[in-house]
């Protein structure tokens, strides 16, 4: 069985960090084919023969302009990860850099799926607004900030995906996210290829990215597994990868 993983490479970052600690030492670098290697070799029962054939990265280069040294720390890691065939290919979506103006807000309290509803902030306490003389408790703060963004990774996940599987490429397929957005594609692939959805420890699984049929809804059988701390710190490249040295504190 020839087997395709499709990483969405920021969210297995952001999976990590969770998992791991940002400011740990010891999972950042990550041998992308050890680590899904292992994982695939986990379901011999469901997926007999089962070896990876394609192993394609989805990210976007940090803006150096705004960080330096992670635009060079990155650089290094993947460059690290084509010298050491820890995957076959790497594509590139874009790195946004923009102001935004949105309102001031706070998360509602509780639990549960509504637990980070915002509450848009009104006039309360000594902070008072006036029109023309007259209070404006509905008045809504707005603050103008600088966001940053990856786009397109997950757009290029699906596209791989999708070509491979429909051009024979492989048989099966493991994607790496937990992006719910994934959820069309990986819809049509399971209606004809098992499919193995690998949460990168991020959270709860997306429920778009889940299926209440089971396993051998579609083509099947299908699996699904959450990354866990052990994962990352199990799987990591050697040191140096090619003539790649980790960066400081990875």
């Amino acid at each position: 069985m020839r087997v395709g993983v499709y990483v969405d490479g920021y969210n297995l970052y952001y999976g990590g960090r969770k998992r791991c600690g940002r400011g740990e030492a010891g999972w950042r670098w990550l041998d992308v084919r050890a680590l899904f290697d292992s994982v695939v070799a986990e379901q011999a029962e469901l997926w007999p023969g089962a070896r990876i054939e394609r192993l394609v990265y989805c990210t976007a280069r940090i803006s150096a302009a705004y960080n330096a040294s992670g635009a060079q720390d990155q650089d290094v890691y993947l460059k690290a990860l084509l010298a050491a065939k820890s995957v076959d290919y790497i594509e590139y979506g874009n790195y946004i850099n923009k102001v935004i103006t949105r309102p001031l807000a706070v998360e509602r309290g509780g639990s549960g799926k509504h637990r980070r509803t915002p509450v848009l902030l009104n006039p309360s306490g000594p902070i008072k607004v006036k029109v023309k003389g007259e209070p404006a408790d509905d008045a809504v703060f707005l603050a103008s900030v600088a966001t940053f963004e990856e786009k397109g990774s997950d757009v290029n996940v699906a596209t791989h995906l999708l070509v491979d599987m429909l051009t024979d490429v492989v048989d099966a397929v493991v994607v790496v996210s937990n992006d719910s957005d994934l959820h069309m594609p990986v819809n049509e692939a399971w209606k004809r290829v098992p499919v193995g959805l690998v949460n990168p420890g991020s959270g709860y699984t997306a429920g778009a990215l889940s299926t209440h049929s089971g396993a051998d809804v579609g083509a099947g059988p299908h699996w699904w597994r959450t990354l866990e701390a052990d994962d990352y710190t199990a799987h990591q490249l050697p040191d140096p990868a090619g003539r790649y040295k980790p960066p400081p504190g990875w």
